[in-house]
């Protein structure tokens, strides 16, 4: 398959108008994609700063078969692909010019564009991200929940919502950090979140998630403070959350773990998690392509 069939464009609603039936063809393993290109759809380029996201869609026999994003990050974020297609594309956008800072797959295609693009582009990659994608089976509420209840966060909690998505990307790794001036622009500010508070209304945990798109919601992110941990929260505002999406309608809801973390990746197997794919982040450095 040559690179003449990898379509590019900045126009979203145009790439959605031919992609989306692929993107719901798989909202589960599609669901990073799905959220982002339709926070992409609905504040253009002001979702990035004013800045344009190159988009590429790869066809065959009239049909998209995978895509890309590239934001003005200029990190590279694929579905899945063949180690030949991830090679073609790694050289196909090599030869165009394109500068990328990393990219993001599930394992098997991330590692082989990042090896092809090594090869074409004189990038040497590094991997520093690793999740693990699980899709809800049967929902199966712990026993016994802890006291309390769940309630969904209200505008008098938003400094504490502030203050915990902000530690939560400290305790994952992530930067930058959020606070009240950066929220609007945030990946929290469009979640809904629910907190689970103890029988005397103090919050204890808290979990949030996406708004359904193509019959999917994702559980993102799930925070208890340190000091708080072992007693149950998580899973039960979780549970929670989950239900929630159930009864929205959703008919995959899904979430990510650390793979590396035993604890969680057996909570979300007890409330009825099953894993989907593991997905791999890899950073690009002497990167020789231009743009």
């Amino acid at each position: 398959m040559s690179p003449d069939h990898w379509h590019l464009t900045e126009d979203i609603d145009a790439f959605l108008a031919r992609a989306g039936d692929f993107l719901r063809s798989r909202p589960a393993l599609h669901t990073t994609p799905l959220t982002t290109l339709d926070r992409l759809r609905r504040r253009g380029a002001d979702a990035y700063g004013g800045e344009a996201t190159v988009l590429g869609r790869l066809e065959a026999g009239g049909e998209v078969r995978a895509l890309f994003y590239r934001p003005p990050t200029h990190r590279l974020t694929l579905t899945p692909l063949s180690p030949e297609e991830a090679d073609r594309l790694a050289a196909h956008l090599a030869g165009l010019g394109h500068h990328l800072s990393g990219v993001t797959a599930d394992h098997d295609t991330a590692t082989a564009f990042a090896e092809a693009w090594q090869r074409h582009a004189g990038a040497t990659p590094t991997a520093g991200w690793w999740g693990r994608l699980h899709r809800l089976g049967t929902l199966t509420p712990p026993e016994p929940l802890p006291d309390g209840r769940g309630r969904l966060v209200a505008a008098r909690d938003h400094e504490q919502l502030v203050r915990w998505c902000a530690e939560f990307l400290t305790a994952v790794g992530e930067t930058p950090a959020v606070d009240a001036g950066s929220w609007a622009d945030s990946r929290f500010a469009e979640k809904h979140f629910t907190f689970w508070e103890t029988p005397d209304g103090t919050p204890v945990s808290m979990a949030g998630s996406t708004s359904m798109i193509g019959g999917m919601i994702r559980v993102d992110p799930v925070y208890t403070p340190a000091h708080l941990r072992g007693r149950g929260y998580a899973g039960a505002v979780t549970v929670e959350v989950s239900r929630a999406a159930l009864t929205a309608g959703a008919t995959d809801v899904v979430l990510f773990t650390n793979p590396a973390n035993p604890t969680s990746n057996a909570l979300y197997r007890r409330i009825g998690y099953d894993p989907v794919a593991d997905f791999t982040g890899y950073d690009f450095s002497c990167d020789n392509a231009g743009d």
